[in-house]
């Protein structure tokens, strides 16, 4: 029986990406787990694992297409000891239906990724491969060939199993553990009240062209978007329209962090290990976090998200746009780790390696734009974070103390907020406790 692998999708988000390369050809024999492709999305380039045995029977999509949509057939193989099938047409493009034997959606409408069919028989199953961290396909019972067999030899219904596999793929040990005969779950659908009627979206803004707007002709160069351009265009409007901010500036001495930045790096240089002032802003970030959780929150319509962990998201400029791994439970770990784990996560971050749980689900950001002049900014918040600190550069200023001027090193930051979650004077009270850790850095580890 064929199979069709479908185009995983690597995030919850991800609607489309780019067949970069293909580990496997036409005739090759595949096991679970075998690295078949590697996907491009508009944050990184991950490895795709099969989850079906078999042989490739046919590559559907060829190297280097752009803009395949997710759960678009981009492979075939053959079930397995099964004879592999004539071939086919050559490999289709992302828009291209993949065989003429699906049916044809209406003209003008989107229908879903059509399913061929072999002549006889049972509808051939689809797959979605596994990518190696995560993603996955619904609205199919996924299951192994070997707990396909188990299952129809023990009588267990597959409907009944829930999978432990990738994407709730029904695997060998669910069927070991899955009773004969078990009742299928009732739908819950058939009981449930009917859905409310959505209001209609919004209509589009319109664009208008540069020649409309008095730019002439030939007098720029126009650079397409790519997808990552695309992403933070789109994910940046919809913060800075819907989410109702407001900004908080402080300005905070900086010489004792100085200080205690030199002397931690006389001690950790045996190791290879160089702390930045950026490493120590995001250490103090999530103490501050803890001391004050409410600022460590997230809003949605069921309520209020308290977040167990600070998990610090740092903006790293990368070819194309930007992107914020992640520096996870950063209150837990000295500032040497931090150092280590960040600089690990830019540089793979500017080669499109990270893996999606590396820069999805952050609980706070930290931009830093201080290493170019800037002295203060305000940054647009990461959805869904409640907050967002950007870091100016640390400059020397004169200073009052008591009756007297002096003269000190002074950065300013300044933290927007999402005033659904951190109104002003959480995001006072966070500021304060993250101005004094700053000003004491000895504090961060008391």
């Amino acid at each position: 029986m064929p199979i069709d692998v479908l185009m995983p999708a690597l995030s919850p988000t991800m609607e489309e990406g780019t067949l970069a390369k293909w580990h496997v050809k036409k005739g090759d024999k595949v096991s679970s787990g075998d690295v078949i492709a590697e996907i491009e999305t508009d944050k990184a380039t991950m490895e795709v694992e099969a989850v079906d045995e078999g042989v490739v029977e046919d590559i559907l999509v060829a190297e280097g297409t752009e803009g395949v949509k997710v759960n678009t057939p981009i492979a075939r193989l053959s079930g397995e000891g099964e004879p592999a099938a004539p071939a086919s047409a050559p490999a289709a493009a992302a828009s291209s239906a993949p065989a003429p034997a699906a049916p044809k959606a209406s003209e003008g409408a989107q229908a879903p990724a059509p399913t061929p069919a072999p002549a006889a028989g049972p509808s051939a199953p689809s797959r979605s491969p596994s990518p190696a961290s995560g993603g996955g396909a619904e609205g199919r019972i996924f299951a192994s060939p070997l707990a396909r067999r188990l299952a129809e030899q023990k009588g267990v219904d597959l409907a009944a199993v829930q999978g432990s596999g990738p994407h709730g793929r029904i695997v060998k040990a669910d069927i070991d553990k899955a009773q004969p005969g078990a009742a299928k779950p009732a739908p819950a659908a058939a009981e449930a009240p009917p859905a409310a009627k959505p209001a209609p979206a919004a209509a589009p803004r319109e664009h208008k062209t540069l020649e409309q707007m008095g730019i002439a002709p030939g007098s720029y160069d126009l650079v397409p978007l790519d997808g990552m351009r695309k992403t933070v265009a789109r994910r940046m409007t919809d913060s800075f329209r819907d989410v109702p901010h407001f900004p908080l500036t402080v300005d905070i001495e900086l010489d004792a962090l100085l200080a205690a930045r030199a002397r931690i790096n006389q001690i950790l240089e045996k190791d290879g290990i160089k702390v930045s002032v950026n490493d120590m802003v995001m250490k103090a970030a999530a103490v501050a976090l803890k001391r004050v959780p409410e600022a460590n929150a997230s809003y949605t319509p069921e309520g209020i998200a308290m977040h167990h962990h600070a998990d610090i998201a740092m903006a790293v400029a990368v070819p194309g746009g930007l992107i914020t791994p992640i520096i996870r439970a950063a209150e837990t770990k000295g500032v040497g780790q931090i150092a280590t784990e960040a600089k690990d996560l830019a540089e793979r971050a500017r080669t499109k390696k990270l893996k999606p749980e590396e820069f999805q689900g952050g609980t706070f950001s930290v931009s830093n734009l201080g290493m170019f002049g800037i002295k203060t900014f305000a940054s647009i918040i990461n959805e869904p974070q409640g907050a967002i600190l950007s870091v100016g550069a640390g400059e020397k200023r004169p200073v009052v103390r008591g009756d007297e001027l002096a003269i000190a090193t002074v950065m300013s930051v300044t933290l927007t907020c999402d005033h659904r979650v951190v109104d002003g004077a959480v995001g006072a009270r966070w500021l304060a406790a993250f101005k004094a850790l700053i000003e004491e850095p000895l504090t961060m580890i008391a």
